[in-house]
């Protein structure tokens, strides 16, 4: 039974992350960049000003969070284990050219998240409790008049919350601290679960609290590693873009133990995996984007520009760049633990301990920032009452996480959670109209 499930589900992710979906997700951000005048290019500076001038100010409108608790709520989410393994593994399956093709979906991305979070604002509504929520199940009932594709939206959501931003992010946890401390899964579960349960408990307020804290002390964190990396392997920088743009359009023959790579590979592997750490078109961010105290859509938009610049331009990139400067990448070694290798060859003594604690900060965050989306979605399912049941089962399934194996619930999780895409496309694709008149509404005066 569980071989025929997971043969099914082997054949379904081969479509779901395969070329169809690449193509459907990368010309919604080509087209999206040609509507809105290329909004992630020209109006870059104002976003980084928007975000970087207001960290600690509460917004003006309705809304449980402040802005910039809400970006940092959805990079909690975003910036995560796939920015260390996920990178790692692009390179691995497509050698250095995949990382020019994962800028590219991230610089396209850039876009995509800013018009699925305008869009979403737009139609967002409060729950009984006052909570004010939206994404895409909102939008396809009340902006487009499909309530049971909003429905579908939200059982993949909630489904795909437990599978990808929760039993896999747990067992990554215990996984590194067994290895690294010896500490026992069972141990690192309830803990896990302690902590995780004194804030998600306290609703999305608190998880804003947590995570405007939280996200800027983990990404300086790792930044700060890989940066320093890269500067004692400046002089390699030229070879290493070279390698990269030579790999994107030509491939990259085998070398050491690298078994080779066409362009073909790169480009799906580089925007696989781009899309895959930044969510971009899938409808998560979006969620807890429509809590921001905000007076109009499209400035929480512009954070969802400054959300991919940080996830996919800077961490992504600084991975990538830390693997190919220490030439780890022929090393035949795979996922995290080739990130780990880099970091260890690139900061001898110090370089494991940063990918650890990576680990560690990035699962967290994401165990929190996915059990708001998880919420949401059940929240429109069944109304704000099924809110707090949904968190004491999601403390259960961290547990679980923890102390089980997990190779066919982190597959069936990530088909589930590409499968979000094609609803909240549709959803922006029909909403296009809108965003442009939000947009330019927005702008005019500015």
């Amino acid at each position: 039974m569980l071989e025929t499930i997971e043969q099914s589900n082997t054949w379904l992710n081969g479509y779901v992350w395969g070329a169809p979906m690449i193509v459907l997700l990368m010309g919604t951000g080509v087209l999206l960049t040609i509507l809105t005048g290329a909004v992630q290019f020209r109006y870059l500076g104002f976003a980084l000003k928007e975000v970087l001038g207001k960290l600690t100010q509460r917004g003006t409108g309705d809304g449980s969070v402040s802005p910039f608790q809400a970006v940092s709520t959805a990079l909690a989410s975003t910036v995560g284990v796939g920015n260390i393994a996920g990178v790692a593994t692009a390179l691995t399956l497509g050698g250095p050219g995949a990382l020019f093709w994962l800028w590219i979906s991230g610089v396209l991305g850039m876009c995509t998240k800013f018009a699925e979070i305008v869009i979403a604002l737009h139609y967002r509504e409060p729950d009984a409790t006052g909570t004010m929520r939206g994404g895409a199940m909102y939008t396809l009932r009340k902006g487009l008049g499909l309530p049971w594709l909003g429905t579908i939206f939200a059982l993949l959501t909630s489904l795909a919350a437990f599978g990808i931003g929760n039993m896999v992010q747990a067992n990554s946890v215990a996984d590194s601290l067994r290895s690294s401390f010896g500490v026992p899964p069972m141990i690192t579960g309830l803990v896990l679960a302690a902590v995780t349960a004194a804030v998600i408990l306290g609703g999305i307020q608190r998880i804003g609290q947590v995570t405007q804290v939280l996200v800027p002390l983990m990404s300086v964190l790792y930044l700060a590693g890989g940066l320093l990396i890269i500067l004692l392997h400046i002089a390699d920088i030229p070879a290493a873009v070279g390698l990269v743009l030579e790999g994107a359009f030509t491939g990259t023959a085998a070398t050491g133990g690298f078994a080779g790579s066409t362009v073909a590979l790169a480009l799906r592997f580089g925007i696989a995996r781009g899309l895959f750490s930044n969510e971009a078109g899938l409808g998560s961010a979006p969620m807890v984007h429509s809590a921001a105290q905000t007076d109009h859509p499209a400035r929480q938009g512009l954070y969802g520009i400054f959300e991919v610049f940080v996830d996919t331009v800077l961490v992504c990139t600084v991975t990538g760049l830390a693997i190919l400067v220490t030439d780890s990448w022929q090393s035949g070694m795979t996922g995290a633990a080739l990130s780990g290798e880099a970091f260890r060859l690139g900061l001898p003594g110090i370089g494991d301990i940063i990918v650890t604690s990576s680990i560690l900060l990035f699962s967290f965050s994401t165990v929190i920032g996915w059990s708001y989306y998880g919420e949401t979605a059940i929240v429109y399912l069944l109304g704000a009452k099924a809110a707090l049941p949904y968190r004491l089962v999601w403390l259960v399934f961290i547990y679980l996480g923890a102390t089980g194996s997990l190779q066919l619930i982190w597959s069936v999780s990530d088909t589930l959670n590409g499968l979000m895409a094609i609803p909240n496309l549709v959803s922006v694709l029909f909403s296009i109209p809108i965003l442009l008149k939000l947009k330019k509404e927005f702008f005019k005066s500015r």
